[in-house]
């Protein structure tokens, strides 16, 4: 259930400051108030579980990636960070919110997850949360399977590590569970990568580690050289590859008694 992808914490804070830095205007959603206990689901290396915490909350950051956990950690010493599953996790006192940036979209059992998550919140607590929508990367994931089927002769769509829905089909899950889905948008957010043309080979040695599983490096490097050429006149403008990002951005609430 998990993704073998191997989180590299410090390359992660280095190449891939974009993530925290665009979840950010995810918190004016969230509307953190002193007092209130939040969990930060898939924290990362803790960026925003930092800026939450400026609002006086009590706020946990959770990560299945024990190198993330440890970063996070080292960043910042006064704030709670323990590892766990987003699809399995139980807490001893209920949270007023859970929050969640670029993470739900690697939790392949998402029914597991809002399960997990109904049962963490307190009667009236809120669910605020962004992830890749349907469409995302769909350009990158076209490029990479056709070249992975091409080298290997599997089908490149059973490694897809990723989980990008409609705001239909995100919303009916969460009303399954109970949930009172308040307000959901999906939109388009072009992502400049850094390391100019170098940029798709070096997002694919992030985030694609589950399509490479078993690979010698000699496939993997030509896989990723030739997907790079296929996306990089796609995608490229004036002096970088923006990856084709559409995020999935939803809050929802547990009715209270």
């Amino acid at each position: 259930m998990q993704s073998i992808n191997q989180w590299q914490a410090d390359e992660y804070d280095n190449k891939l400051a974009f993530v925290s830095g665009y979840g950010k205007s995810l918190i004016s959603w969230l509307q953190p108030q002193k007092g209130e206990y939040i969990l930060d689901l898939g924290c990362g290396t803790g960026d925003l579980t930092y800026e939450i915490s400026v609002s006086q909350a009590e706020v946990v950051g959770m990560d299945a990636s024990p190198d993330m956990i440890r970063r996070a950690r080292e960043k910042f010493p006064d704030i709670e960070f323990m590892e766990g599953d987003g699809h399995q996790f139980a807490t001893n006192k209920l949270y007023d919110a859970v929050f969640s940036n670029a993470a739900l979209h690697w939790m392949r059992s998402p029914r597991l997850v809002v399960d997990s998550i109904w049962k963490s919140l307190k009667p009236g607590g809120r669910f605020v949360a962004e992830f890749g929508g349907k469409g995302n990367v769909q350009i990158i994931v076209n490029a990479l399977e056709e070249m992975f089927e091409r080298h290997t002769g599997i089908p490149g769509s059973e490694r897809n590590p990723w989980y990008f829905p409609t705001i239909g089909q995100y919303s009916n899950i969460l009303e399954q569970c109970g949930f009172l889905v308040r307000q959901a948008y999906h939109y388009d957010r072009p992502t400049r990568l850094t390391d100019g043309e170098q940029g798709i080979e070096g997002w694919l040695a992030h985030f694609g580690g589950d399509y490479f599983d078993g690979l010698s490096q000699e496939q993997i490097q030509e896989i990723c050289r030739e997907t790079s050429q296929i996306v990089v006149p796609k995608l490229w403008e004036e002096d970088a590859i923006y990856a084709d990002y559409k995020r999935l951005r939803i809050e929802a609430v547990k009715p209270g008694n």
